[in-house]
């Protein structure tokens, strides 16, 4: 009703203000001369007014939606980066002060080894700091620096620890949300390795079939291990932070992650879409 009135009384004052200072004639356009106010002058106006008034409206609701909308876009995303530069932090810290202490017995005995770890250890300290700030890595990047974590993880067990590694498909081309291939890889030397003891083999598959990497990395069981951890063994830190970076970097349709143990093999399955 205010709105209605507030309209009215704009279309006394333009009726006034072109009396007064354009000419007698208000409404040259109307169908008649008009030297005075009338009905349907009033309701011409009114509609007029009416419809400018919404158009201005509903193009201010719209600038403010959108700027609302990128306002939370712009936040969501601050929030994710934050969220995601958290879980990648969460690589074991343990892994590299272990691989140090190899490289220091290996300087002391001025082993040949020495600079090959040294440089290996830097290669995967440069990638997991500065070449995983992107939201997709390419494949062959994420595959090298696993298998630099491998080659590194060889060195630290020497010759009980077994690795096989096998790639089919093109690889080329494809890319992934960086770490979560490390992430599993990590989880079952963790595990299947640093919890057993004697000959250890852990079995690992990159698999390419069209716009999907099918990735599996199967470990023994930790040896000595109460039933309390073998029911949440699938559920641990390092695993529910792949869970969780998936969930922020790939819609439900891109992957598919699965647990299962067989036989006293631990089994990690992803499927996830690498397009």
């Amino acid at each position: 009703m205010a709105v209605l009135i507030s309209i009215f009384l704009m279309v006394l004052v333009k009726f006034n203000l072109t009396y007064l200072l354009i000419g007698h004639n208000v409404w040259p356009e109307g169908p008649e001369t008009l030297n005075s106010l009338s009905l349907n002058y009033v309701i011409d106006m009114m509609i007029g007014e009416l419809y400018v008034i919404t158009f201005v409206t509903a193009i201010k609701i719209t600038l403010d939606y959108l700027q609302e909308h990128r306002r939370v876009a712009e936040l969501e995303k601050a929030n994710l980066e934050t969220e995601l530069m958290f879980l990648k932090a969460q690589i074991s810290p343990h892994f590299f002060f272990n691989t140090l202490n190899n490289i220091h017995s290996l300087a002391l005995e001025k082993s040949k080894k020495t600079s090959k770890v040294i440089l290996k250890l830097s290669e995967l300290m440069r990638y997991l700091l500065y070449e995983t700030r992107q939201r997709r890595q390419t494949l062959e990047k994420e595959i090298l620096c696993v298998q630099n974590y491998l080659d590194l993880e060889r060195i630290r067990h020497s010759k009980s620890l077994e690795v096989e590694v096998s790639i089919t498909g093109d690889i080329q081309g494809k890319k992934i949300a960086p770490i979560i291939l490390l992430s599993l890889v990590e989880n079952a030397f963790k595990h299947g390795v640093n919890k057993n003891i004697g000959n250890i083999k852990i079995l690992i598959s990159f698999k390419i079939e069209e716009d999907f990497l099918y990735f599996s990395v199967l470990n023994p069981m930790p040896s000595i291990i109460n039933q309390n951890l073998s029911n949440n063994y699938s559920g641990g830190i390092g695993l529910k932070n792949v869970r969780k970076r998936l969930s922020l970097g790939y819609s439900e349709n891109d992957y598919n992650l699965e647990f299962d143990e067989v036989d006293n093999i631990f089994i990690a399955k992803l499927k996830i879409r690498v397009a």
